[in-house]
């Protein structure tokens, strides 16, 4: 169902009963990313998922940045009168979930990162990815979504899911190709990892428990959570046998009994 927040449609779907979970889906993806884990999660859990700006079927305008972002999530967690949730998000999800701890730590009783960073720490860094996902908005708007997607499939990032079954192969395509390009531009314009705030600094402040997931076979983001862990005063780290960046789609049974097993005991 849509719920305008902040003049922008948002798509949700809530199932399950139970103490409340929010799911963020990282670039490409939609609230169906989280089709298995739900199954998994709804007799225990009210799992709410909701596609994120320039995804799926929530609206494209007005553009929204991570903080933006942050302030729209607090307002639908007040339109369904949930005042604590558990959050768990993938990848950029998991940026849009860290920020959204961070500027609203009271309202996020633990946090589950799956493959997620804290932004870029130095300005010069930041303004060279800022660019290069500028030059990949433009790359969008003029080849188009499936010149997009033929790419973003083969990218050293997602290697590891060319040995998934054929069947979740074209799942994970037509998921990618069920979007907009003026969508997709603006997620990487706005909410992209050059343009959100660095949190690096602010790491020590998050009094909350969270549990950090990377897969074996993605050493870039096991590099990062590492030094996450030792910045965060109640994190905790796993990695993943056999997976990459996307542990949910490449070992979701795994993936389940992880995630259900910190929410019962945090």
């Amino acid at each position: 169902m849509h719920v305008t927040i902040n003049g922008t449609a948002y798509w949700y779907e809530l199932q399950g009963d139970g103490e409340p979970v929010v799911l963020l889906h990282g670039f490409t993806g939609t609230a169906g990313t989280w089709t298995n884990l739900i199954q998994d999660m709804a007799d225990t859990f009210q799992v709410l998922t909701l596609d994120l700006p320039g995804h799926g079927r929530t609206g494209q305008d007005p553009a929204k940045t991570m903080e933006t972002f942050c302030r729209d999530l607090a307002g639908l967690l007040d339109e369904l009168e949930w005042q604590q949730v558990y959050l768990i998000g993938y990848s950029m999800g998991g940026r849009a979930a860290l920020s959204f701890a961070l500027v609203y730590p009271e309202r996020v009783a633990s946090l589950i990162l799956e493959s997620a960073s804290p932004g870029l720490d130095g300005k010069t860094e930041r303004e060279t990815r800022r660019q290069r996902d500028e030059n990949l908005a433009q790359w969008i708007e003029l080849d188009g979504i499936e010149a997009f997607v033929a790419y973003w499939e083969n990218i050293p990032l997602f290697q590891s899911q060319k040995q998934l079954p054929k069947a979740v192969r074209d799942q994970l395509r037509a998921e990618r190709l069920s979007h907009s390009e003026k969508g997709l531009a603006q997620s990487l314009r706005y909410m992209g990892t050059g343009k959100q705030p660095s949190w690096w600094g602010l790491l020590e402040q998050l009094r909350l428990p969270v549990l950090l997931l990377t897969g074996e076979w993605d050493q870039k983001f096991i590099n990062l959570n590492q030094a996450m862990e030792r910045l965060l005063p109640e994190a905790e780290h796993i990695v993943i046998k056999g997976a990459g960046h996307a542990i949910h789609v490449e070992q979701p049974a795994t993936f389940g009994k992880i995630v259900n097993e910190y929410l019962q005991s945090s």
